[in-house]
């Protein structure tokens, strides 16, 4: 057999996808240990989505930082992962009588003034929910990279477009970015699908356990397929890595959400080729791990 990979077409459910027998390289490829991603930063040990979780992931030495993005009502892009604030802020000391709190409901000014810290620990009162600049800057400062999440787009009808409007606006979709520091994912595939419509270049993931039998589908228009650590196996995940996605390489997958050495370990030894943590020292300490 010759050092090129072997291809076949494999039609399924009505898709077509390319089904990759991979060369001894690429398979050992897949055995390298995998990139730990610090979910919502470092918030095993900080508020979630603060910068001063960022702050806290670079302390720790990780290169890669998750995120969850939505819109206020007056059209700002926000950092915070509940599309309601109560659970992370003091909303309803601030603004009593507002229930249910959704973020859609406030403005950019209005969320400004909540204390998205203090729940964490006193020492981190005053800790603010950023806007999506103030993110992107900190990681830029940080020479971090961002694995964003679009929250809930169903709740906000043309934030995709929105998210690479600003993105562009921050110079975040220039060569290096995108090539090198930037994947954007959610849990709506349609979401998903759009963004890769509108900037083919950018690296998209979807957020579940796609069905094997639809991975062709999914490998359109995602190069990442990234389940619940609960939802896989050796299996799914040599499924996953059968397939290339829009961009021609194998697809990846990256599993959540990882917060002890026991998961860490048996994941690992699944193949997957990322793993998210609210405590990414600890996956670090178990497995390696790159980043």
């Amino acid at each position: 057999m010759s050092a090129r990979a072997v291809t076949a077409t494999v039609t399924l459910v009505g898709f077509v996808g390319i089904l990759v027998l991979p060369t001894a390289a690429e398979a050992a490829q897949q055995h390298d240990r995998p990139v730990v991603v610090a979910h919502r930063g470092g918030s095993g040990y900080a508020p979630e989505n603060t910068l001063q979780a960022i702050d806290k992931a670079d302390k720790l030495g990780f290169d890669w930082v998750e995120n969850d993005v939505q819109r206020t009502k007056d059209g700002r892009l926000v950092v915070i992962h509940d599309t309601h604030l109560a659970r992370t802020t003091n909303v309803e000391q601030v603004f009593p009588g507002r229930a249910p709190y959704n973020v859609r409901d406030f403005t950019a000014a209005e969320i400004a003034k909540l204390d998205a810290g203090r729940w964490k620990g006193a020492k981190f009162t005053g800790a603010r929910i950023p806007t999506l600049t103030q993110y992107l800057d900190r990681v830029d400062h940080n020479h971090q990279k961002l694995l964003m999440e679009i929250k809930a787009p169903e709740l906000y009808p043309g934030i995709e477009k929105d998210v690479l409007r600003l993105l562009g606006k921050e110079d975040w979709l220039n060569r290096d970015h995108v090539r090198n520091r930037l994947v954007i994912q959610s849990f709506s595939a349609a979401s998903v699908r759009t963004v890769h419509e509108r900037r083919p270049d950018i690296t998209t993931g979807f957020l579940g356990t796609p069905a094997k039998g639809d991975l062709p589908r999914y490998a359109r228009f995602a190069d990442l397929i990234n389940p619940s650590n609960g939802t896989i196996s050796a299996g799914y995940v040599a499924a996953v890595h059968a397939f290339r996605g829009p961009h021609g390489k194998r697809l990846k997958l990256f599993t959540w959400t990882v917060n002890d050495a026991a998961t860490a370990r048996r994941v690992a030894g699944l193949g997957v080729d990322g793993i998210i943590s609210n405590v990414p020292d600890v996956v670090r300490k178990a497995v390696g791990g790159g980043e």
